[in-house]
């Protein structure tokens, strides 16, 4: 029988997380009309995820990497590893809802124009958290300075399914062959704004992507990421303008640099008298988002663990 969705998970030293993930994916196998399978990519994880799930019942195959990779590149390889008509991607810290898998699949059946669906994702507390927004532009930067991008940005709001112009990608239902049609994920985005250009080049070529709030996935983000250091910032700010420089001008760039530069550097001074903030990560932000060619991101991260040096 034809493979209708592929599980597509990539797990980093998340052991904990991504079993279970796996574990509601089998839950989600088990109520589901159409053939599926589970592909795993291990990252060169050191905390023995690649066992587990080897070791989990619903896991078709493990891809283990003795070398780390981007996100993009990882998500690629998994998609053209793939047999499904659909790939759900998925990151080790989310977990699927029941139903969330035929909510998606449905969506796309019902959107033939559609090439993504990404899924409301929920915080582990229960609160939604914003999965779908506008493409990135001057106009959204300055929207985002004047601290009105919740209502102006964000379009993961409403109960019906609604085209967007990006989703997230903790839980995302591709169509192999838009995919496959736009040459898969840019590897050059290692991690953060890989499926901004992603679902910018969906849109280039005529697909669709949608938000699909009957489709619901806790992202355990908290958890998988803590705290956010300094080489998660720079890749941040680095992705973010290297999406501008593909996909706008140098001057739009810099424009967007300097408005989100601002609404950080406002954040700064306010996390200074507001408990719980910490100034010096917003000001991380600022001096990354001005100079996002300088620092160390965790791409420099991932060669240093390769080459034997400290983890990530």
């Amino acid at each position: 029988m034809a493979v209708e969705v592929s599980f597509c998970v990539v797990n980093t030293d998340q052991r904990e997380l991504l079993v279970r993930c796996l574990d509601a994916i089998a839950a989600e196998r088990a109520a589901l009309p159409f053939e599926t399978e589970v592909l795993v990519l291990d990252n060169a994880s050191t905390d023995g995820s690649a066992g587990a799930a080897r070791r989990h019942p619903t896991v078709t195959e493990v891809v283990g990497l003795e070398q780390r990779r981007g996100k993009g590149e990882n998500d690629s390889h998994l998609l053209q590893r793939a047999r499904g008509r659909f790939c759900l991607l998925l990151n080790e810290d989310s977990e699927l809802l029941p139903g969330a898998t035929l909510a998606l699949h449905a969506a796309l059946g019902e959107h033939p124009r559609a090439g993504a669906a990404g899924a409301k994702l929920l915080r582990p507390e229960g609160r939604v958290q914003p999965s779908a927004w506008r493409f990135p532009t001057p106009a959204t930067a300055l929207v985002g300075a004047v601290f009105l991008h919740k209502l102006l940005t964000v379009q993961s709001r409403g109960r019906r399914t609604r085209e967007v112009d990006w989703a997230q990608s903790a839980a995302l239902l591709v169509r192999r062959e838009a995919a496959r049609e736009i040459g898969w994920f840019d590897p050059q985005f290692f991690v953060y704004s890989d499926e901004v250009d992603f679902c910018r080049r969906l849109a280039d070529a005529g697909w669709a992507t949608l938000w699909v709030p009957g489709a619901e996935a806790v992202h355990h983000e908290q958890l998988s990421t803590g705290a956010v250091p300094e080489r998660r910032i720079v890749e941040l700010s680095r992705n973010r303008d290297r999406y501008m420089r593909k996909h706008h001008t140098a001057g739009a760039a810099f424009v967007v640099r300097l408005l989100t530069a601002w609404a950080y550097a406002v954040r700064t001074a306010a996390a200074v008298v507001v408990p719980g903030h910490d100034p010096k990560r917003y000001w991380k932000h600022v001096t990354a988002t001005l100079r996002p060619a300088r620092g160390e991101g965790l791409r420099e991260a991932a060669h240093e663990f390769n080459r034997g040096g400290p983890t990530l």
